[in-house]
């Protein structure tokens, strides 16, 4: 049986760092280790505890979500948001954050979400994230500089998976569209993540975006 995934549960809201701590510990695959109301404290029981994943929310009283994502040790961050703070998400994923869930998410897309990303998978497959990306990336600046050094390096190949990642494509909906097989295409994320110096899908999306290789809302 494989050890529990070690979860740091951040919120200003005593009942919500609560419900996230029963559900998760309820599911017997999680151990929370650990509650904090603010970034100060996150950061500070990151470094003590190691957590592998950290629910993050984002406005929070001192330091909030955003700076300590940025501070966080090495921990993956999944930010809990609402539809009102989508405006906030961009900053947060630039921060480092792996992925992003509704509060207000059913029980088992949240416990999903943090064995996707204590997996190291981004947190990109629900539809409700893919709306949200949607709303984001129609506030991104219009003028952003471009990484054309960096995507000269891809193979006609990579810039195509690159774009079916960026509209929320999964692994396997990408190799179904090109013909190949999935492991062919986690190669070539791979080699994606690895030539524009990205972490995640998540940060390949933003990329995508900011370089012009898909418009919001493009399919």
């Amino acid at each position: 049986m494989s050890a529990p995934i070690r979860v740091l549960i951040v919120d200003d809201q005593p009942l919500a760092r609560a419900g996230f701590r029963a559900v998760l510990e309820a599911t017997g695959a999680i151990k929370v280790i650990g509650e904090a109301e603010n970034g100060e404290q996150a950061i500070e029981l990151a470094r003590q505890h190691d957590p592998e994943v950290v629910l993050m929310d984002i406005r929070m009283p001192g330091m909030d979500g955003i700076e300590a994502t940025r501070r966080m040790p090495r921990q993956k961050v999944l930010i809990l948001t609402t539809f009102g703070l989508d405006e906030y998400i961009i900053e947060a994923l630039r921060a480092g954050a792996s992925g992003f869930l509704l509060k207000d998410a059913p029980v088992d897309e949240l416990v999903r979400a943090v064995g996707t990303i204590a997996a190291g998978d981004a947190q990109l497959s629900p539809s409700v994230t893919k709306r949200l990306l949607e709303q984001v990336a129609r506030r991104l600046p219009t003028a952003v500089p471009r990484d054309t050094g960096s995507l000269a390096e891809l193979t006609e190949r990579e810039r195509e998976v690159l774009r079916l990642l960026a509209v929320g494509m999964s692994n396997a909906e990408i190799a179904a569209a090109l013909v190949v097989s999935e492991p062919t295409v986690k190669t070539h994320v791979s080699g994606v993540l690895q030539k524009l110096g990205l972490r995640d899908r998540v940060q390949a999306v933003i990329y995508a975006y900011e370089n012009g290789l898909i418009a919001p809302g493009e399919r």
